[in-house]
Formats: C-alpha cells, structure tokens, sequence
C-alpha cells in the first residue's frame, strides 16, 4: 500500500468542506477537516496533515492568526499552508504570504488549478524531506568511524570483565543481576556498532538479477526459530513468475530482515502474533508487503520511524529501519508504511522490475 497524502480543509462553509473532502479524496487523498480557527489548530496537531487548506475567514481564529500560529510550533511548522483568499484582494495575499503560507487560490476557485497547486507544494515538500533525509545519512556517515573506533575496544573490554565477574560470583549474589544488566545493556551497544557498520557498508553493492521470493523465503527460514520461540504465525502470499530484479541479495536480505524484526518486537505483549509476508506486481513494479498484528504505531509517529535512533512506544531506539530504508532506496525503490494503533502495521517496498543489469 502506498501511503497516501493527508489534506486538513479549514473553512467555516460546510459547503465548500463536503466539495474539496469529495473531490480530494476521489483523487486518491486523506482528508480531515475543521470548520473554525480553533479546531483547526488542533487538527493540525494532532492528524499531522501534509499539506493545509486554509480559509482566510473563519470564527474563532482567522486565517492569518491560525497561519501564524502554526509556524511558531515546531510541530506544524513545516506543513505547507495554501491560503483561500477573496477574489482581487492583493493585500489579503500579501498578508497570507506575511504569515507564512506557501500559496493561495482566490475564490471562488477552479479546482482544477487548486489541485495542480495542491500536487506542486505536496511534490516541493517531498523534496525537501528527501533533501533532509540524505542530510541525515550524511551526517550519520561521518560520525560512524570514529563512533565504532571508539566503543568497539571498550565494549569488549567492559563485556569481558563483567561475564568474569558473573562468573565468580555464588549463585544467590544480588551483584549477579548487576553483571546481568552490564552484559544485557553491553550487548545492546554491540548491536547499535553492527547497523552502524552494517549501514555504511550497505552504500557499497553488486546487483544480480534475483528472484525475490526466493529472498524472502530465506529471511523467512533465518527466523524460523525466532518465530518459534515467540509464537507467531507465519503466512506467505508469493506471486508465481515474478520478474527477476537486479539486487543485491545480500543487502536486500538484511533490509528484509530488520523490517521482520521490528514486527516481531512489535508484536510482544499480544496475544496472537501473525506475520504476513507477500509479494505481487503493480504497475511495473514489484511491490513486498510485511504486516504484523502487534501494537501499531501513532500517525504523528510514523513521520520519525525511518530516523536513526528514533525511539516509539513499540520499539527501542535503533538503526534496523534506517538501514533498511537506505537498502532499498539504493535499489531505486521505495518503503511506506500504514499503521493503526491496535490493529497492526504494515510495510510496503516498491522495487522497479525493469532494471536488470
């Protein structure tokens, strides 16, 4: 599933709400809406929208105060903010833009041309946050050598002592549950090294043509005993004579595998623990899906899920999804995710299926 752009409509005329939440949604977005100054303030907050429609005239709060609003939280700050302004109001405009919106359409609008503004200030925020997440990969880049080179000689040394001192000590010993927790929080900084390691070294690949299903087949056996041990269900849904691609099958096994992993976490504390994994062809594409029944993820949350070290309610802090998100855009694809709080998350990766060699 590819994850759809969420619009909030601001406007006090329930008319002009029920015509933009019908057009836009038969175009294929999510909508919400508010109907004052106030309420929407608080949608913006808590749907985090992609993108704001907002009329200039409303109760409560106008336009300008809610703009202005919005740009001074952190929160909101970056939401692109499309002003509906009255027809030949220059100065109405000038406020607007004053206040920090990105564009206006006066009304009455033709739609056809608020919906090419829309996909133009939705297609310019993307590239910023493509743009801000290359910066991300970079910076992180150029702190993981000396990070590794740091941790990696003390680690082993900190492990070792505490594993001889868990050695010597008598059984009964409250020092034991210490060494236990130097072990336990020792091993979880090995861990960090390796996806550090493992993420600067994903950059460098060699593509083969491959047959997913086969990848996904042995990320499916290589936590065959994980699956086990914590009780989950395992379904496959493959599609017979998919297309070869051209990945490399190392580096697509670890994104593979660290997405499986979170969902794994994911699904601790619940009771019955389903894993599906399926793969099918849409649109000259091959498209991999993993969903979970665990806990699921807030919206405001999803934004971060892919940053490295970001922390949820459902899963430590960690580079897996990082890692697996740069894999995968180093083949030219795509992961999206949709998650419901309670119901479960899933991941969908979009893989070009024309580029062999």
């Amino acid at each position: 599933m590819e994850s759809k752009a969420r619009i909030l409509i601001a406007d006090d005329s329930v008319d002009v709400v029920e015509l933009l939440r019908k057009r836009l949604r038969h175009e294929g977005y999510e909508t919400i809406e508010a109907y004052d100054g106030e309420e929407c303030l608080v949608r913006a907050r808590e749907g985090s929208p992609d993108l704001i429609i907002l009329d200039i005239m409303m109760p409560k709060l106008d336009g300008y105060e809610v703009c202005r609003n919005l740009k001074s939280n952190r929160k909101t700050a970056y939401i692109p903010v499309l002003m509906l302004t009255a027809k030949g109001e220059v100065d109405s405009k000038v406020r607007g833009l004053d206040a920090g919106a990105q564009d206006y359409v006066a009304k009455p609008f033709n739609y056809a041309e608020l919906s090419a503004r829309i996909k133009s200030l939705l297609a310019a925020r993307a590239a910023r946050d493509k743009l801000a997440q290359e910066e991300k990969f970079d910076a992180l880049d150029q702190m993981m050598e000396g990070v590794v080179h740091e941790l990696r000689n003390p680690l082993t040394s900190i492990g070792g002592f505490a594993r001889r001192i868990l050695e010597n000590l008598a059984e009964g010993d409250p020092n034991r549950k210490y060494a236990r927790i130097i072990l336990d929080e020792v091993s979880r900084l090995e861990k960090m090294i390796k996806h550090l390691v493992e993420l600067k070294t994903a950059a460098i690949s060699y593509k083969e043509p491959e047959d997913i299903n086969a990848v996904i087949e042995e990320v499916r056996s290589q936590f065959r005993r994980w699956f086990e041990a914590e009780d989950v269900e395992v379904e496959t849904d493959l599609t017979e004579d998919l297309p070869a691609l051209a990945l490399d099958r190392e580096n697509i096994k670890l994104a593979l595998s660290h997405i499986v992993e979170n969902s794994i976490e994911a699904m601790q504390g619940i009771s019955r623990k389903v894993l599906r994994m399926a793969s099918r062809v849409d649109d000259g594409r091959v498209v991999v899906s993993i969903t979970d029944s665990g806990k699921g993820i807030p919206k405001d949350k999803i934004k971060y899920l892919f940053d490295p070290f970001f922390t949820s309610k459902t899963s430590g802090p960690g580079l897996g999804l990082t890692l697996a998100l740069r894999i995968i855009q180093e083949h030219r694809g795509t992961l999206s995710v949709e998650s419901e709080p309670g119901k479960g998350t899933v991941f969908t990766i979009r893989l070009p299926a024309s580029r062999i060699g």
